[in-house]
């Protein structure tokens, strides 16, 4: 009996209705044969499976407006016999194939794997593809695979389950967006994309909307405040461009007024919007632009950055926005007093206090809240119930932010992440009030990146961690990063902190961490309120010097070769285990006149050392001597959380 593809297609949509994709409440859209979408239009037009310049036709095309960047294509077979062919491994490795067109041609018209992945590497090139291969003609007899090729990718792979399960079933539109939005190259791309987006962006706000520097953060904190409100999502280009203007403060104002909090709180998160409320370019209609600059920045956040913020909820886009447009202000940016934590070191932070869903975490510097946020992402992820979830919003984060408009920022990131604003204080972390405040908290777990290296020597960076250490409860983990000078010169703060708690380790970061910014940190690991000479017992020191990040000449520093989840993983093993390893870590007793750092106490190992280093150092104190100071040494910073 000959095979009917057909049946294959009626699975598929039967699979399909099952799983919502059919709903009209939905915004999943399911074509077959086609697609109104421009873009894929336009991709799909030259890339017949035959070969000879015609359009492809996957069986189905789906998309959501709300995740833009992604498809789901399906391609069907009705025998399980041609489900893929032994090609299709080579391709997932990125081999290059020998054949000719006409052995290509009917590879892919036979096999459902390899057709599909051919359209999907013609619509990578503007999409993230989910490519379904689909065989069989009964729903329990039928195979499916899953492929994932990322927008610019050279390969495809094959999709898993974020848990690593293999995905041989339809699921919600939802699920796979999910599974492969954390997918390492698509996060690192769409990452890519949003920094990208935020140089635009800056160059738009400079030139049309005509925002100052402290204007900019906001009004896209504002924006991604005001587009969590469904209606003013659906009907911001309603509005003349005066209008809009009113009505964007509008929405910002009863965002935050529904939270139960007290008043002045309220009144100290909405002040600094108010600039942007009056301001005269942004409801002013051009040539260019006649529905305002206001209106562009509303739909371009709406585009392109609500659907990143909605999926990665431990990421602090603020933060990284904030950090981008520094980039632009002139002069030094050292002098600005910033020094955005890295992502990643958020991350770590929370990993090393071994935070959970009970956990109580303060920050008295909290900048734009990215030490909360990634706390607040680590918490979740051992919350079991909604009442679990609810308290981490509730009491589970802490944070101090003297600057108002940093505050601002910091209390959009948790309101964008559903509560823990009512816990944000605006204020010197010193003031006896606040002080009081955060106590009643009960903290367990302090985590700060202090202003580094003030004038006034009240306001050295050790100062912030003896009272982050005093504000936690007793036995609690306390954690900062801090300049690498706290950890070797003399200083009183070292014995007042150690004459009350415990130093349990030290860790040496990168020389680069904080690029183009050239301080060197460490981080800092104690137990609070249990006297160090009481403990009585060696602290930790690690050498942590290679992240696995590198520079780039428009990004930074990146993670190009996916090498960080192994190396921090090895990393807080090794703490939390107190492994000792050759130039990597050590055991050592010290008091508050040592120096802290592993450096000191390693033996090193001199045959490990080659000519070219040698030369480094040597031509770096060449560069010392004539220039007079080491830029790699400034520590005239500000740290905050980013």
């Amino acid at each position: 009996m000959s095979k009917n593809e057909r049946k294959t297609e009626n699975i598929v949509r039967d699979q399909l209705r099952l799983c919502g994709y059919y709903n009209p409440a939905s915004d999943v859209q399911v074509e077959e044969q086609k697609s109104n979408i421009e873009a894929a239009k336009k991709l799909l037009r030259a890339a017949s499976k035959s070969g000879g310049g015609g359009a492809g036709a996957p069986e189905f095309i789906i998309s959501a407006p709300s995740s833009p960047d992604f498809l789901v294509i399906v391609e069907c077979k009705a025998d399980t016999k041609d489900h893929v062919s032994p090609s299709v491994n080579a391709i997932v490795d990125g081999q290059a194939l020998a054949e000719d067109d006409a052995a290509l041609a009917k590879r892919l018209k036979r096999f459902a794997a390899d057709g599909v992945l051919h359209y999907a590497k013609a619509l990578s090139r503007e999409f993230n593809v989910i490519a379904l291969a689909v065989s069989g003609e009964t729903k329990k007899g039928a195979l499916i695979s899953t492929y994932l090729w990322h927008k610019g990718g050279l390969k495809p792979k094959v999709l898993v389950a974020k848990g690593g399960a293999t995905l041989d079933k339809i699921i919600p539109w939802a699920d796979y967006i999910e599974n492969a939005t954390f997918d390492p190259a698509v996060q690192r791309m769409r990452f890519d994309e949003l920094m990208a987006f935020a140089a635009d962006l800056h160059e738009f706000m400079r030139d049309h909307a005509k925002l100052t520097e402290s204007e900019k953060p906001l009004l896209v904190s504002g924006t991604l405040i005001a587009l969590r409100n469904k209606a003013f999502a659906a009907s911001y280009g309603l509005h003349t461009p005066a209008q809009l203007q009113r009505e964007w403060m509008r929405i910002i104002k009863d965002e935050i007024q529904r939270a139960e909090i007290p008043q002045a709180k309220k009144n100290n998160m909405t002040q600094p919007y108010s600039s942007i409320e009056v301001h005269p370019e942004l409801g002013k209609p051009t040539k260019s632009y006649p529905k305002g600059p206001l209106f562009e920045l509303i739909d371009r956040l709406n585009s392109k950055v609500w659907p990143f913020i909605s999926v990665y909820h431990d990421f602090d886009v603020v933060g990284q926005f904030y950090g981008e447009f520094l980039k632009y202000t002139g002069g030094d940016k050292k002098a600005l007093g910033i020094v955005l934590t890295p992502r990643h070191i958020t991350e770590l932070f929370a990993l090393l206090a071994n935070v959970t869903k009970d956990s109580h975490v303060l920050d008295i510097c909290c900048g734009t809240g990215g030490f909360l946020v990634s706390a607040m992402h680590q918490m979740f992820k051992s919350a079991v119930t909604d009442e679990d979830r609810e308290r981490i919003r509730r009491d589970g984060l802490v944070g101090v932010e003297q600057q108002p408009n940093m505050f601002a920022l910091a209390a959009s990131n948790m309101i964008l992440r559903g509560d823990g604003k009512a816990n944000l204080y605006q204020g010197s972390c010193f003031d006896d009030a606040i002080t009081n405040a955060i106590k009643r908290h009960d903290c367990d777990v302090g985590m700060v990146n202090p202003p580094y290296s003030q004038s006034d020597s009240d306001l050295h960076e050790l100062k912030f961690v003896k009272h982050m250490l005093d504000c936690l409860k007793s036995g609690g983990t306390g954690i900062a990063i801090v300049p690498m000078s706290s950890a070797l010169s003399a200083n009183s703060l070292r014995a007042e902190i150690l004459k009350e708690h415990t130093l349990e380790a030290v860790m040496s970061m990168p020389d680069e961490l904080f690029y183009p910014v050239g301080v060197i940190t460490c981080v800092m690991v104690f137990t609070a309120h249990r006297p160090h000479a009481v403990s009585n017992r060696k602290s930790w020191f690690g050498y942590w010097k290679e992240d696995g990040f590198e520079k780039t000449k428009t990004r930074g520093r990146t993670d190009q070769h996916d090498q960080w989840s192994a190396i921090r993983d090895s990393w807080v093993d090794a703490f939390r285990n107190r492994e000792v390893h050759a130039d990597k870590s050590v055991m050592q007793k010290v008091s508050a006149d040592d120096e802290w750092c592993a450096e000191a106490y390693m033996e090193t190992d001199y045959t490990k050392i080659s000519q070219a280093d040698f030369e480094k150092v040597l031509r770096n104190y060449a560069i010392y001597r004539l220039v007079g100071s080491d830029p790699s040494d400034s520590n005239d910073a500000k740290g905050e959380d980013a």
